[in-house]
Formats: C-alpha cells, sequence, structure tokens
C-alpha cells in the first residue's frame, strides 16, 4: 500500500467517505477559476471532525491548507500538496440577543442579510464581501468604511494542537487587511459579533446602496480574485493603476479590468502563471511611474506546475 492509499485510508476513519476527495482540482472551488489539484480535498461537518484532522496532520507530518471560498487566493497551476480543508458544511447563523453567531464556512455576505432580517446594524459593510465568515476574519476584510475589527467580539478556532479556543477579538491583532490567524496557525471555526437594534428599513437602504455602488464599479461578470492590491498609504491603488495606463493590459488570459483597475480578470481561460505574471508586471510599472509600491491584498499559494 502507497503513503498516499494509507493517508486516505487514515482520512476515511475521520471523516465520511463522501466529504474526502483525492485530486480535486481546486479551480472549482475558487473565484479566479485557477489552480491545480489538492492530494486530499476535506470537507468537515462538525468542529471534532477539524480537530481530528489537524491532530493526523501533526502525528503524520502532513501538511494541510485551509481554503474558504476562494475569493481572495491564487493557487498556482501545480496545486497543493497534502490535506486542503473546506469549512464549506458549517455555515449554520443565529443571532442571540444583539449578536450574530456564524460558523466559518458562511458567506459573510449571508451573515449580514440574517442581520438585516433581525433588525441589527453594524454589519451592513459586508453585503458585497464574496469571502466567508472565517476568510473575513484571517484578512480583516472591510469595505466602504466597515471592517470585522469594528464589530468581532470573539472566534472559536481550531489551534495548531487540535484544540478547541476562544480567542476575543483583541488577541487577533486585527489591522488593515490583516490578522495573526495565520500566524499562529488557527482555523477559526465560528465567530460572534456584536451589533446594534436599528430599523429595517434604515439597514435595507444602506445594504442597497453599497450593493449599487459595488455592482455598478466591479466587472463582476468575469471570475477574478477581487481587489489585488491593499490601498497604498497616500494613494488609491486603482488611480495608480489606471494613471499608469494599465487597463486593458494582458498577459495570456489574465487582464486588468477596464471597469475597474484595481481588479484583474480571467478574461480568457487564463492560467495562475498569467495571472502572477500580470500582478508582477503592474507592480513594476507604478513602481517605475509613482515610486510607489503595491503590495498585494490577494494570497498566492500551492506549488508551480512542473
Amino acid at each position: 500500500m502507497n503513503k498516499k492509499q494509507k493517508i486516505y485510508n487514515k482520512l476515511l476513519e475521520l471523516v465520511k467517505e463522501e466529504n474526502v476527495k483525492v485530486d480535486e482540482m481546486l479551480k472549482d472551488h475558487l473565484y479566479t477559476k485557477l489552480g491545480g489539484k489538492a492530494d486530499f480535498f476535506i470537507t468537515p461537518t462538525s468542529y471534532e471532525e477539524i480537530q481530528n484532522v489537524v491532530k493526523l496532520s501533526n502525528e503524520d507530518n502532513i501538511p494541510f491548507t485551509l481554503l474558504g471560498n476562494g475569493s481572495n487566493l491564487i493557487i498556482k497551476d501545480g496545486g497543493i500538496r497534502g490535506i486542503v480543508i473546506n469549512l464549506k458544511h458549517l455555515d449554520t447563523i443565529y443571532s442571540e440577543g444583539n449578536t450574530v453567531v456564524a460558523q466559518s464556512g458562511a458567506r459573510i455576505i449571508d451573515a449580514s442579510r440574517y442581520a438585516l432580517d433581525k433588525n441589527l446594524s453594524g454589519l451592513e459593510f459586508a453585503c458585497g464581501i464574496p469571502g466567508t465568515v472565517g476568510g473575513a476574519l484571517y484578512m480583516n476584510a472591510g469595505a466602504y468604511g466597515g471592517e470585522i475589527k469594528d464589530v468581532l467580539d470573539y472566534a472559536f478556532v481550531v489551534d495548531k494542537q487540535g484544540n478547541l479556543v476562544k480567542r476575543l477579538a483583541a488577541e487577533l491583532d486585527l489591522d488593515y487587511r490583516t490578522s495573526n490567524i495565520s500566524a499562529n496557525g488557527d482555523i477559526v471555526v465560528e465567530a460572534t459579533f456584536h451589533l446594534k437594534p436599528a430599523n429595517y428599513e434604515d439597514i435595507k437602504e444602506v445594504m442597497d446602496d453599497l450593493t449599487y455602488k459595488r455592482e455598478s464599479k466591479q466587472p463582476l461578470e468575469y471570475p477574478s480574485c477581487g481587489s489585488v492590491f491593499k490601498r497604498p498609504p497616500g494613494y488609491f491603488a486603482g488611480k495608480l493603476i489606471q494613471d499608469s495606463d494599465l487597463q486593458g493590459t494582458n498577459i495570456g488570459g489574465a487582464e486588468v479590468s477596464k471597469k475597474h483597475a484595481g481588479f484583474i480578470i480571467n478574461k480568457d481561460n487564463a492560467t495562475t502563471s498569467d495571472y502572477i505574471s500580470l500582478i508582477e508586471h503592474v507592480q513594476k510599472t507604478v513602481k517605475e511611474k509613482f515610486g510607489v509600491d503595491l503590495e498585494r491584498e490577494v494570497r498566492i499559494i500551492g506549488d508551480d506546475k512542473d
């Protein structure tokens, strides 16, 4: 029996067979529609299953990667070795008084809509953010003047030893598009948001306005990873890219959006290599023209193709 078969058999002892896939194409799980295969693709249905998979990866020295819904992520064409964990089955959202509790596999958009239905204000900014709750915490997602750290009370995580631990918001070092979740090796499984009672129509008016702004300005008709670059101090990334005459520039099937310069779209069957090359070209051009370093907001992970 080869090593891969042994790992597969061990995983079947921890997770239901229908939730363990071998050589799963990751492009099917990303907004960019890019990326190679995962050796093992796991979709746990409980916190205990996550804990057990983490413990197995520690015991057998198997690398594991957490994948949300792939809205702010680029995976290389060679895919990812070891175990990829996706928490799409953990998507429950409920409320307790003025708090909304959401499991990490739920979309942050859905948490925002749920809050609206409960007449709770504070998550309106998230009504157009395509990521999961876990991903939103991971990068302290934000839009239109709001961000996760404004409303997060605490989270439950599975730590790198496989323990279920409560982390207060203040312990996560939430800052502009960053946190310490990755550095600590934590897997967010649940988040609690503290919100304020408000009038349904007032909340809805704000969300409708933000949704219109997003849909009218962003190239949502094409696969993309969303906003590629962080906002440089004193500048706007999109404006720098636009003023560098880069809109419409393409490498392979990847193109700098003509609708919003801060987006790179998969216009015509791009490879991850196309995408990364175009990101680097944009960074180099903006640096040459304006002396500004554009830092990526999007994460790039995985192996290069042989």
